[in-house]
């Protein structure tokens, strides 16, 4: 794989990394998968509300009205992303939009983590990453907080999914969620709670989780702060992916 190809073809090992993701996410949860060429969806409860993850760079007129009737039914927050940036999703409501880089990593090597990151087998552990990720991305939809319901045990069964904790004076310090899909990996819910930052938890949580990655080419979606780092791993901005949130 050249990097010029892989950087090119990114977008679309993005939203097929995702779709993976999320649909493993639904089934995991109980909740409804919908699947159309153009966009795959997760229709959730009043917390995980509606996901709608753009899978091709053009939607058709039908896939796009479904996607506006999924939005208006939903019975939580909706939250839609697009890699390809190029489908407009602003008439769904009172939303926000906001654009992310979709990186990418080749196949390389990696350092050892400074502290210790394990992947996670049993429910005390995956617990407490479900806790570092609410945590850590303030995700006020799961408060008062329920044991299960972000990270239901069921995940961990799902083919391709994993989830790293990263522990620092004994305690879980940061998680997160790795999907290897057609020989591509993607990193998900890389978090790190407030009392536990700038004390290099990302960092080590990142190389513990690409350690079982380094032969494949691995995507991700950047946020602002967290491109640095991930630049500093050898990923590469490939493209810019739109993301939406009810407000």
């Amino acid at each position: 794989m050249s990097i010029e190809t892989g950087l090119a073809g990114a977008p679309l090992r993005q939203a097929r990394n995702s779709a993976a993701f999320w649909a493993a996410t639904g089934r995991s949860r109980g909740h409804e998968v919908i699947r159309r060429r153009g966009f795959l969806a997760v229709a959730g409860d009043e917390r995980a509300g509606l996901r709608v993850l753009i899978q091709e760079p053009g939607l058709t007129d039908g896939e796009l009205a479904e996607i506006t009737e999924l939005a208006a039914r939903a019975t939580g927050p909706v939250d839609a992303e697009d890699p390809f940036s190029l489908t407009d999703l602003n008439h769904l409501g009172d939303m926000r939009s906001w654009r992310m880089p979709v990186m990418l990593r080749p196949p390389a090597p990696v350092t050892e983590p400074s502290m210790e990151v394990v992947r996670v087998h049993g429910e005390a552990d995956l617990r407490a990453a479900e806790r570092a990720v609410i945590a850590g991305f303030e995700l006020t939809r799961f408060e008062p907080y329920r044991a299960g319901e972000m990270f239901p045990t069921a995940l961990l069964g799902q083919p391709g999914v994993e989830v790293f904790i990263a522990r620092l004076d004994g305690e879980v310090a940061g998680a997160c969620v790795t999907v290897v899909e057609n020989g591509f990996g993607s990193h998900y819910w890389v978090g790190t709670p407030d009392a536990f930052r700038s004390r290099g938890v990302g960092r080590a949580v990142m190389l513990g989780s690409l350690a079982p990655l380094a032969g494949l080419p691995v995507t991700l979606t950047a946020s602002r702060l967290g491109r640095p780092l991930y630049e500093s791993l050898g990923f590469t901005v490939a493209a810019e992916s739109t993301w939406w949130a009810s407000r």
